[in-house]
C-alpha cells in the first residue's frame, strides 16, 4: 500500500462482462460444464479484466467480479440454505430468500481461490470486495418465509457476520492489500420516503428507528474487519438497476454513523446528481480516506479528465490530497446483465487515470491549464500525449 501515489485510483469491484463472460457464467450455472473446465475458462477471462485495468493506469485492481452472476447472489448460492424467487422486490423483480441454515466450513473459503489468482496475476495492489452482511438481511431475510430458519433478522446477521468474517480473512491471508465491504443498502436512508416508511424494497419486514438500522448495520460492519489487516474500506452507493439509482438524498443523514466503521476509507458517489454533495464532507476526520466517485456509471457519456479535476477540487475545499482515492461512483455491473460494455468501461477508467495524472502534475507544481483545456478526438487516448509533453 505505500506504494501507491498521490490520487490513487482504484474501480469499485465489478466491470461490465462481455458476452463471452455471460455465456459462460450460463454454462456453469446450468450445469453443462464441468466446474474444473469453467474455472479454466474464466481464468482467462479474468487475466483480460485485470490488463484491462492495468492498461487503463489503475492502481488498485480488482478481477472485475466477472466470476460472480450477481455480487450478493453468488455468494448466497455458496453457503446454501436460499430458495430462489420467493422475495416481490421492485417492478416485481423476484428475489432469493433464506429457508434454511447456511453452511460454512472455515478450513475452505469461498473466495480465496477467487483472490489467490487475483493477487498472483498483477503487480498492482490487489482489492476484493463482499456484500456487507446488513445488505443480504435487509434483501434476503423475510418474515414469513425465513423464521423456522433464523427466527429474528438479528439472528440471520449474526451468522453471515461470522461467515463473512472468515471470508475478509481468508482473502487477506490469500495476498489481497484492500478489503471492501458493499452496502447500498444503508444508503437508502439518505432518502426521506424510504427513511420514513413511505417506500418500502421489497417484502423484507419492516424496520424500526433509522438510528438503530444505521447501530446494527455498522456494528456488523465492525466484526466483518476485526483482526483483518488490510486496508479496509466501506463503499455505500445509491443503488445501480439498468443505469438508475434507486434512491437519491445527500450522505449527511448517514455520514456520521458510516464514520463508525472501523475502516481506512469511504468510498462515497459525487458524480452521479442527486447524490452526495461536498458539504457532506464537512468537518470529514482527517484520519480517514475518502474514494471520491468522479465518474457516473449510470451515464453512457465518458467524462473528459478535466471535469474530473474539477469535480475533486471540490472535495479539496474539505479534505486533504493525501486522503483522496479515486473511482467511479460504484461498480459498472454488479449483476451480469447489467448495459454497460467494457469498452466504455475502459474509456472511463483510462479518463480517471488522466485525471489522477494532471492532479499529481499540480502537486509538483506543474501548471496544467493547457492540459486541462485539451479534449479528446475520437477513440485515440491522450494519456500518451500527457506523459510525453509534460
Amino acid at each position: 500500500m505505500k506504494s501507491l501515489p498521490l490520487f490513487p485510483t482504484q474501480v469499485i469491484g465489478s466491470l461490465p462482462r462481455t458476452q463471452s463472460v455471460r455465456a459462460l457464467l450460463f454454462a456453469g450455472m446450468e450445469g453443462r460444464m464441468k466446474r474444473s473446465e469453467f474455472q479454466k475458462r474464466m481464468d482467462e477471462h479474468i487475466i483480460f479484466a485485470i490488463r484491462l485495468q492495468e492498461l487503463a493506469g489503475i492502481d488498485i485492481i480488482s478481477d472485475g467480479e466477472w466470476r460472480r452472476h450477481h455480487y450478493v447472489e453468488e455468494f448466497t448460492d455458496r453457503v446454501g440454505g436460499f430458495k430462489r424467487d420467493i422475495i416481490v422486490g421492485r417492478e416485481g423483480i423476484l428475489f432469493p430468500g433464506v429457508v434454511g441454515k447456511m453452511f460454512y466450513d472455515p478450513s475452505e473459503p469461498i473466495f480465496y481461490r477467487d483472490a489467490q489468482f487475483l493477487v498472483k496475476h498483477t503487480d498492482r495492489v490487489p482489492k476484493f470486495a463482499l456484500p456487507s452482511p446488513y445488505i443480504i438481511m435487509r434483501r434476503y431475510w423475510s418474515p414469513t418465509e425465513s423464521t423456522r430458519a433464523y427466527p429474528s433478522r438479528e439472528s440471520f446477521i449474526e451468522h453471515l457476520s461470522e461467515i463473512l468474517h472468515h471470508e475478509a480473512l481468508a482473502v487477506v491471508k490469500a495476498g489481497v492489500k484492500l478489503v471492501q465491504l458493499d452496502d447500498p443498502l444503508m444508503t437508502y436512508f439518505c432518502d426521506p420516503d424510504y427513511a420514513s416508511g413511505k417506500r418500502i424494497l421489497a417484502d423484507t419486514g419492516s424496520f424500526g428507528k433509522v438510528e438503530d438500522e444505521l447501530t446494527l448495520a455498522i456494528s456488523h460492519i465492525n466484526r466483518v474487519f476485526e483482526g483483518v489487516e488490510a486496508r479496509r474500506q466501506l463503499h455505500c452507493c445509491h443503488a445501480v438497476y439498468k443505469r438508475q439509482s434507486d434512491v437519491k438524498g445527500h450522505y449527511s443523514p448517514i455520514l456520521k454513523h458510516l464514520l463508525k466503521a472501523r475502516v481506512h476509507d469511504l468510498n462515497l458517489e459525487f458524480a452521479y446528481k442527486g447524490t452526495g454533495t461536498f458539504n457532506d464532507l464537512k468537518g470529514y476526520p482527517k484520519d480517514r480516506g475518502i474514494g471520491v466517485g468522479s465518474v457516473d456509471v449510470r451515464s453512457a457519456n465518458v467524462p473528459e479528465p478535466a471535469d474530473i479535476v474539477k469535480l475533486v477540487d471540490g472535495v479539496l475545499k474539505h479534505v486533504a490530497p493525501k486522503q483522496v482515492l479515486l473511482n467511479p461512483d460504484c461498480g459498472f455491473a454488479p449483476h451480469h446483465g447489467e448495459p454497460p460494455q467494457v469498452d466504455e468501461a475502459f474509456n472511463k477508467l483510462k479518463a480517471l487515470a488522466d485525471a489522477a495524472h494532471l492532479l499529481r502534475l499540480r502537486a509538483k507544481g506543474k501548471d496544467i491549464r493547457k492540459l486541462m483545456r485539451r479534449k479528446k478526438h475520437g477513440p485515440v487516448s491522450h494519456r500518451y500525449h500527457l506523459r510525453t509533453e509534460t
